[in-house]
Order: structure tokens, then sequence, then C-alpha cells
């Protein structure tokens, strides 16, 4: 089974995934930590950002590893062409041209495989951008999460700054999510968007967020009506991953049972 999170930068996506993947036993791909790694591996080597031939050649002959501590599905750090980029990847310095580098359609056709290829034989949960529109577009599950860019902002500095590295002040993290935004929707190549498949829920930009339901350890949501493993949903709350909503609650109307192995 592949659940496939998608959403704007700061939305809570990676809270949402990892905690989805812990209760079911799923695997954890954070997609964005991909193309975060080819944009570090470019800075480090000088490379031109509008060589876009020279990013795709690092996308595609570099590799990316994922560490990993036994049993533990969520990675403890990241590598590219062997070399540890784990906290790099999250400074400011990245953050200001991942976007330009993503958006390069060979990096993203290299990155795109490499995602395939990690989920072939997997259960698995993956957030970035595109997941649910290019990379697996027949995803059994869809969510699309997002928030207001100030509530994104907040939420950013309040993980920089628990983590200790990464910009923490919220009016300048604004601007750069704004940015981002703009870059990564208008972007002729996968752009960020909801996908068209999805069940749409309105939302709210106050800190209360939608009625939400935790997942229990089989991965059934606790749900007043009936469900189906095929639902897509778009989530739109605020608080997610907050230090006001807890992690692990998520408003799903798919129930996320884990097919059974033989």
């Amino acid at each position: 089974m592949i659940i496939a999170i998608d959403g704007p930068a700061g939305s809570g996506k990676s809270t949402v995934a990892k905690q989805v993947a812990k209760m079911l036993d799923f695997h954890y791909l954070d997609t964005g930590a991909m193309y975060r790694s080819v944009a570090w591996c470019a800075l480090e080597r000088g490379v031109d950002l509008s060589d876009a031939d020279a990013l795709a050649r690092i996308a595609a002959d570099e590799r990316i590893e994922f560490a990993h501590e036994a049993g533990n599905p969520i990675a403890t750090g990241v590598a590219i062409a062997g070399k540890d980029c784990t906290h790099d990847i999250r400074t400011p310095r990245v953050d200001r041209v991942v976007s330009t580098v993503s958006a390069v359609p060979a990096v993203r056709e290299a990155l795109v495989e490499q995602q395939r290829a990690i989920a072939a034989d997997d259960d698995i949960a993956m957030e970035g951008r595109d997941i649910g529109t290019v990379v697996f577009p027949n995803a059994e599950v869809k969510i699309f999460l997002t928030a207001s860019p100030e509530e994104r902002a907040r939420r950013r500095a309040l993980q920089n700054a628990e983590k200790g590295y990464g910009e923490t002040n919220p009016e300048v993290i604004l601007a750069d999510i704004i940015a981002r935004d703009e870059a990564d929707s208008s972007r002729e190549v996968a752009p960020l968007k909801p996908a068209g498949d999805r069940a749409r829920h309105g939302g709210h930009d106050d800190r209360r967020g939608l009625r939400a339901h935790r997942l229990d350890r089989r991965g059934e949501a606790g749900l007043d009506e009936p469900v189906h493993a095929s639902a897509r949903e778009e989530v739109r709350w605020p608080g997610v991953g907050s230090h006001r909503e807890p992690a692990q609650l998520v408003h799903l109307r798919g129930r996320l049972s884990r097919p059974p192995h033989h």
C-alpha cells in the first residue's frame, strides 16, 4: 500500500507521515530530503544553479542514502555522494535554492525514478509535493495537507528552535514560504497541487483545526461512517504537528488497514 501525503512547506507533512508509518509499520520516505540533498551537493561543488544539465547529472549520478536504526522506519540521517548532509540540507542556504533545483525536469525525472524503486516492494508512507499527482497517481490513499503561510512559518520556527539549527525568525521564514509556494505551484513540471481524485474538505485558518481522529495501531481511522481504502483526502489543519495539536491525529475517511503478508 502507498500513502501519498502532499502539501506545501511547513504544513506538517513530515510529522503526519512519520506518525502514520510508525503506527502502520510502513516504511517512510521524505522525498523533500532527496531534492534538498541534490541542492546541497550543487552548492558545495559551486555548481551554477542555472545549469540544468549539471544539476541533472548530480541527481542521476550521485547516490542518495538514508540511515536507519534497526526497527525504526524513520531515517536518522541522509547522505549524498557518501557525504552526510542530514543537518546541512535544513539550513536557510538550502531553503533558498531547493525550489529552483526541484523545478529542473531532469532532476525530478531522476529522483522520481528512485522514489518509485524504493516503494516497489514495500508498504510506504511517502510525503512531498507531487506524490499523489506524479510519482504515484494510483496510490491507495492520498492526502493534501495545508495551512495558512503564517501558521506554517510559526510551526517551522518552533521546529528549528527545538532542533537547534535553521532559521528561527518567523518573519524571515514567512517570506521564504511565500516565495517557495509561488515557485512550487507555478513550475511547469509537477507543480504543487492537490490530486484531482481525492475527496476535498474545506478548512479553517484558526488553530482549532478540523475534527480529527486517532489512527490506532492497526491503522484504522476511528470514524463514525463506513470507510474505504481508496479514499482521497485534502486536510487543511493548521495545528497538525504543532504543540497545540497531537501529531498523531489526522482526518481520514480511508480505512488504512495494512494488507496481510503471505
